[in-house]
């Protein structure tokens, strides 16, 4: 078996795996400006998609641009979810050198979609695949390839850990070859429950105040769970952004969530905000909790919110989620100001950050790989694969880091 990685290589962003030149694990864009697509023409003969996010599924239809047509396979909400980001992409950048397809590539795509649902096991370019739960969001993947000789194990993203949107993956499947994501190997997690309670003490803290919290959150995962932290703990909140329309997708596969009846109650408790006639300023005004995209304040609602709270100390923004480098979050966080629709804003209001990760940490990976000391496992997903293959070898493991567009034979 050859294994080429065209993306994700130490690094994170345009995650792309080719399987013998047939096998297409992934197709990713980066969230860069310029964006970065994978490496190298690829002409596979199927794809398979582990989860909805941007960095494992952003260039799919840009496969579909030429005349081969090669069925892409993928779980029900993650097909859902793709286009969701495609069409948003398009919407967006369609035109541009930030959105490398078209209109017709999402028709196409979606004749080319083939759903399946955990452990069920189907063919792709003549490889039996098998997808089970990774934990990180709903409907993403483990991914299990077998050619009859080598059985391949792609982790994807994942987490070990119960989060209240989805439950953390318990399988381990046999395998002699992992491909394991490591964004985290070097962090340890609070643990979720603190997390929790000192995110509820904040927001209770603000209102009581009369303040308001704008937490601005990921419309795939994070604000869905945003909206179960505030139902279980009795807070109202508004909803804006993209995550409606995410929620909307999720619920409708109950099997894919850890407690649908929870998704269902944190919906009704939700007020979706639909933007017309300065309702949103009014909101801001309000002295409530308001759930926005974008979770790194890159676009979306949260340019609006953002700059009518920003004056008043009492009020907070509460961000949920990691702040790339370079982004306004992240400049927000480190500095107290941001570029907001273009204009550099100083933010009188508080600033916290939350660790809500949907992935794995230094423990979890750990205990994960455990179940595969004889496998060969090669690292990726991470600014740190390199330290991190090398920790792995010194406890014994048969560990590597590929690097971009090297291809590894096993």
């Amino acid at each position: 078996m050859e294994i080429r990685f065209l993306g994700g290589a130490r690094e994170i962003g345009r995650s792309a795996i080719l399987i013998d030149g047939s096998l297409l694990l992934d197709f990713g864009m980066s969230t860069d400006n310029p964006p970065r697509l994978p490496v190298g023409s690829v002409d596979p003969q199927a794809v398979v998609v582990s989860h909805g996010h941007l960095d494992h599924v952003g260039a799919i239809p840009a496969l579909l641009s030429g005349d081969t047509r090669p069925p892409v396979h993928w779980t029900p909400p993650t097909a859902e979810l793709a286009m969701v980001l495609a069409r948003d992409t398009l919407k967006l950048h369609g035109g541009t050198y930030r959105c490398p397809f078209a209109e017709t590539e999402l028709r196409r795509l979606t004749q080319v979609s083939e759903t399946h649902r955990y452990g069920k096991p189907f063919e792709a370019a003549g490889y039996e695949v098998t997808l089970f739960n990774a934990g990180h969001i709903p409907g993403s993947a483990h991914v299990l390839v077998d050619d009859g000789e080598t059985r391949l194990l792609y982790t994807g993203d994942f987490h070990t850990e119960d989060q209240r949107l989805v439950s953390g993956t318990t399988d381990r499947l046999e395998a002699d070859v992992v491909i394991c994501e490591s964004t985290y190997s070097d962090v340890t997690h609070e643990p979720r429950a603190e997390v929790e309670r000192a995110f509820v003490e904040s927001l209770r803290t603000t209102l009581w105040e009369g303040g308001t919290v704008v937490v601005p959150a990921f419309a795939i995962g994070r604000t869905q769970e945003a909206m179960l932290v505030c139902d279980a703990h009795d807070l109202e909140c508004y909803v804006d952004g993209m995550g409606k329309r995410v929620t909307g997708i999720v619920r409708r596969y109950p099997e894919f969530l850890r407690d649908p009846e929870a998704m269902a109650r944190a919906k009704s408790n939700a007020r979706y905000v639909s933007g017309r006639d300065g309702q949103r300023r009014r909101i801001a005004e309000s002295g409530t909790v308001i759930i926005t995209t974008s979770g790194m304040l890159s676009g979306g609602p949260a340019m609006v919110y953002v700059p009518a709270i920003r004056d008043n100390p009492i009020n907070k923004i509460a961000l949920t989620g990691y702040q790339v480098e370079g982004t306004p979050g992240r400049d927000l966080l480190e500095t107290g100001r941001a570029e907001i629709n273009g204009r550099v804003m100083p933010v009188s209001a508080r600033i916290e950050a939350y660790d809500f990760s949907a992935h794995a940490d230094r423990e979890g990976l750990r205990a994960f790989l455990a179940s595969y000391e004889a496998a060969t496992v090669l690292v990726n997903h991470s600014d740190r694969c390199v330290a991190f293959a090398e920790e792995l070898r010194g406890e014994g493991l048969d560990a590597r880091a590929p690097d971009l567009d090297e291809t590894v034979r096993v």
